[in-house]
């Protein structure tokens, strides 16, 4: 567990730098036992969570670089590196460290924004420009959003253009990919897959501490059965969890993105160790 807490870029809620404290506190209170798959992975497997990446006056690039940095020497060790955000801007440094490693990954984006804005805000590093500098470094057709549910007409060109197969939020509720479009999102994936996971991905009723949440997003069940049959199907190689902003007084959603975290690392530890 590497927490990241960097926040420079967001444009409407703060508090992304706190995101990673938030999560760590909240899972002293989630159970080690997971009655899903009846195991206490943090007995069977270990989970060891570092000091948090200190960025100082490390901004933009720089920031990303210390991020890539921190997760290659991880990788280089033969470990399973979880980041916490953080703003998503993080993301871009630790995909690029995966990619090293495995080079024909696929990467999974949780998400209601599809982050590919060549630039926001004046800035190219920008949190709604992510997996615009993800698209620079790897083939964009291994690149698979799923709950996308806003953005800009450019970004909606950039994805035809491109061929990143997104699932948008509107589509999976309609049934226009069927009704398992969890399904439909494995076949494009590659064995190895990076899951990067925007907590604003899921819907406000149950995620509303995140700096942009949007309605229409994705529900619990349905996100687990998609993480569940990737890790059945697929090897999941690292993860990502960012832009969670705690928000005092309201505690549910910290231990959500918590349980997330530890559901994430479940299942990519399905066939044991990874």
């Amino acid at each position: 567990m590497l927490p990241a807490p960097y926040e420079h870029t967001v444009s409407y809620g703060g508090g992304a730098r706190s995101g990673p404290g938030g999560i760590l506190f909240a899972s002293q209170f989630v159970e080690f036992y997971d009655e899903e798959l009846d195991r206490e992975l943090c007995h069977e497997i270990g989970i060891a969570t570092l000091t948090p990446i200190r960025f100082r006056k490390q901004i933009h690039d720089k920031a990303v670089e210390l991020v890539r940095h921190s997760v290659a020497e991880l990788l280089s060790l033969g470990k399973f590196v979880v980041t916490l955000g953080g703003e998503h801007t993080i993301s871009s440094g630790t995909i690029a460290a995966h990619l090293k490693k495995f080079p024909e990954m696929s990467v999974l984006q949780i998400d209601a924004h599809s982050d590919l804005r060549d630039s926001y805000q004046g800035s190219r590093m920008s949190h709604a420009s992510v997996m615009a500098r993800v698209a620079e470094i790897m083939d964009p057709r291994r690149i698979v959003q799923a709950g996308i549910r806003a953005l800009c007409i450019e970004e909606s060109r950039f994805i035809r253009q491109k061929g990143i197969h997104t699932f948008y939020a509107h589509e999976i509720r309609t049934g226009v990919h069927g009704g398992e479009w969890q399904n439909r999102v494995l076949e494009h994936l590659a064995e190895h897959v990076y899951i990067t996971f925007d907590v604003d991905g899921l819907d406000p009723s149950i995620m509303p501490s995140t700096g942009t949440p949007e309605p229409n997003g994705l529900l619990w069940a349905e996100t687990m059965k998609l993480l569940r049959m990737i890790g059945e199907h697929r090897t999941i190689v690292g993860c990502d969890v960012v832009e969670l902003a705690p928000k005092k007084g309201v505690s549910h959603p910290d231990l959500t993105a918590a349980k997330l975290t530890y559901k994430l690392m479940n299942y990519a530890f399905l066939k044991g160790i990874a």
